[in-house]
């Protein structure tokens, strides 16, 4: 009985870590706090510029988009020549 519990105690912890890596998480993230301290890519939890624009204000950093949602694969990609 205990290693059916654990069984299926691990594999909700599977499919719950599976489930915080969707696309969708990707797209609340667009935006990069970007300067000499925080580097490159820099912080990147922002979802519209204006939060980004926001946290920027009055320090020496600026903002740009998340180059990981910029280079993510988009729907109807099509690799062939």
């Amino acid at each position: 009985m205990r290693r059916l519990l654990l069984a299926s105690l691990s594999a909700t912890a599977v499919l719950a870590s599976f489930a915080a890596i969707s696309p969708a998480s990707a797209a609340q993230d667009r935006y990069c706090l970007q300067g000499r301290i925080w580097g490159y890519p820099g912080n990147c939890q922002f979802s519209t510029y204006r939060q980004c624009l926001a946290s920027a204000s009055g320090t020496d950093a600026g903002c740009g988009i998340n180059p990981a949602y910029a280079y993510a694969r988009q729907r109807g990609y099509d690799r062939r020549y």
